[in-house]
């Protein structure tokens, strides 16, 4: 009986576990990241007035973690050393700010840079001037301990006499008190400590030596934190977000180092472009006045030319890639159904079995008390493994059904196209077809018949699948029930065109999205479980009827679908 039932817990562990992958479920307390920082780097992370964390990279930090979901407590720090042992010894997860390089990459993670960090050369008032890193040569220069610039000194090979400082602003100090004539730091952190201070004998020599790439960073391998604070910084980039925080905190010349370096230059460089177009537009003004309708002429030829090569490549791209997909979905459907088709041969089983184990783990559960199975407690995993066995059953006919239409989007229809189709009698059909997801989806849905429609000629069946797709589309896209969907059936005998239309008041859809909508493998519900198919199905099944589809959309207001369709030529009324 023990041997039994130790077995039964093995099985329930493993069913567990893999469930538990599946859906990327997480303990208590994950949902939070340390984030450590430095308590004195003005404007990117400090403590301010009130004791609290303030600056760029900290009111970055907290956008970064609501745009992604996640919660944040932020721990800064009064030396830059013991924020990096705190990261290599686990006590925080990310550090928010920190220069990359590619020896710190060996044994860190970064993220995209969030800023830019330059570098200049304090001193002293009373020390000599110097105009680079290598007149620092012998001195005593005090560095940001295990900071960027320490590392670069020794990668340089310039040996200087290194004084480490925990903070930016004890450096400053060093070199107010006349003990030392130099120090290499960030220039716009140590400019704030200098205001702050209040001190009046240290001054900036030689100004942006050096400009490094200032990122987030976690341990090496922890690619989960470092991945979410990646995708965070990209979408506030996308939204505009990111360039708000920008101007409230930084200047022009920290957002765009090299454009602050190089400004001059470039003004000039423009002030003499401009000058000289001017001056040589003036010159050729006669010239070009008698010229111009010539080349306009020969532009427009040109142009012509170059868009019917460039639609002519484009199709020829086009083709390739299906016969490419073609080749890859033979093989893959066969590849993805056999091992799908095991799981779904053997997930009955494991339910089954799970069901007969039952009144033993009962009988335990009621004679010993409640114990843990693959570290759940039991009276909780009897409730909870049932249900992962729906989901994974659910999952994998999903897996199915993706592959079927795959393989439908890739091959050559065999089908009849050779019957009158009424397309009243399809839209009927496929109404009741979808009348269930309907009365879900809405409380407001109307169809109108054209009466004396002529018929089409081609196959009922695979119509029938065009028009549910549509409606089905149009339900998922509505998000208040009150909202409704219209369906018709028109005619138009000056083009002997019969078509069905399919309307929403639903969320509509983005310009830029409306000429991709029938590109296989494109869609705007993917969170959703869209497969970007369903439309590029219906699109190639509407065009082996020799007919089109149109889509118009305004933006949350809805979208409406035009299919178009030739009449039978005999069928044509006059």
């Amino acid at each position: 009986m023990i041997m039994l039932v130790r077995f039964f817990c093995v099985v329930l562990f493993l069913v567990l576990s893999a469930a538990a992958v599946a859906a990327g479920q997480s303990n208590d307390g994950e949902n939070l990241i340390v984030v450590g920082g430095n308590s004195a780097y003005p404007p990117y992370e400090y403590i301010d007035k009130d004791g609290k964390p303030a600056g760029f990279v900290v009111d970055l930090t907290h956008e970064i973690a609501k745009v992604m979901g996640f919660e944040v407590r932020i721990v800064l720090g009064e030396s830059w050393t013991d924020m990096r042992t705190a990261l290599e010894q686990g006590e925080i997860d990310i550090l928010q700010g920190i220069s990359y390089s590619e020896e710190r990459d060996k044994i860190l993670d970064f993220s995209p840079p969030h800023s830019y960090i330059s570098h200049s050369i304090f001193a002293h008032k009373h020390a000599k001037p110097v105009h680079s890193l290598e007149e620092l040569r012998g001195h005593d220069v005090v560095l940001l301990g295990r900071g960027i610039m320490h590392d670069s000194f020794a990668q340089s090979g310039i040996q200087i006499n290194v004084v480490p400082a925990a903070t930016i602003a004890e450096a400053l100090k060093m070199l107010a008190s006349g003990r030392y004539d130099y120090a290499v730091l960030a220039t716009l952190p140590a400019r704030y400590t200098l205001d702050a201070l209040g001190i009046d004998d240290v001054t900036i020599v030689t100004r942006g030596i050096d400009t490094k790439k200032y990122c987030y960073a976690v341990k090496e391998g922890n690619q989960a934190v470092i991945g979410l604070f990646s995708e965070g910084l990209s979408r506030l980039k996308r939204s505009g977000r990111y360039k708000e925080l920008q101007d409230k905190w930084l200047p022009t010349s920290e957002t765009n180092p090299w454009l602050a370096q190089h400004g001059l230059i470039i003004v000039g460089f423009l002030a003499l472009g401009l000058i000289a177009s001017i001056v040589w537009s003036r010159m050729l003004k006669r010239q070009v006045a008698l010229r111009t309708a010539a080349l306009q002429t020969e532009v427009e030829k040109r142009k012509r030319a170059a868009e019917e090569l460039k639609l002519q490549q484009q199709q020829l791209v086009q083709a390739d890639k299906m016969a490419a997909l073609g080749v890859l979905v033979s093989g893959m459907a066969h590849e993805i159904n056999n091992p799908n088709g095991l799981i779904s041969l053997n997930l009955p089983t494991i339910a089954e079995v799970i069901r007969d184990a039952d009144p033993i783990l009962q009988r335990h559960y009621h004679q010993h008390g409640d114990f843990a199975m693959g570290g759940l407690a039991y009276s909780k995993m009897r409730r909870e493994v049932p249900l992962m066995l729906d989901e994974m059953q659910d999952a994998a006919r999903r897996i199915r059904r993706i592959v079927e239409d795959l393989k439908h989007f890739s091959r050559r229809s065999d089908a009849n196209f050779d019957e009158l189709v009424d397309l009243n009698t399809v839209v009927q059909t496929s109404m009741r077809l979808v009348d269930n997801s309907l009365r879900k989806a809405t409380n407001n849905y109307n169809v109108r018949y054209e009466g004396d429609l002529p018929p089409v000629r081609g196959n009922s069946q695979r119509l029938e699948q065009v028009v549910v797709n549509l409606i089905l589309n149009a339900s998922q896209a509505l998000e208040d029930p009150d909202k409704g969907i219209f369906v018709s059936t028109a005619y138009d005998a000056g083009r002997r065109g019969v078509s069905v239309q399919v309307a929403d008041e639903g969320a509509g859809i983005p310009p830029e999205h409306l000429s991709r909508l029938t590109d296989p493998f494109f869609t705007t519900k993917r969170e959703t479980g869209g497969t970007g198919l369903g439309l590029a199905i219906s699109d190639g099944i509407v065009r082996e009827h020799g007919g089109t589809m149109r889509f118009e959309s305004i933006a949350g207001k809805g979208t409406t679908v035009i299919v178009t369709l030739p009449a039978a030529v005999q069928e044509v009324k006059e």
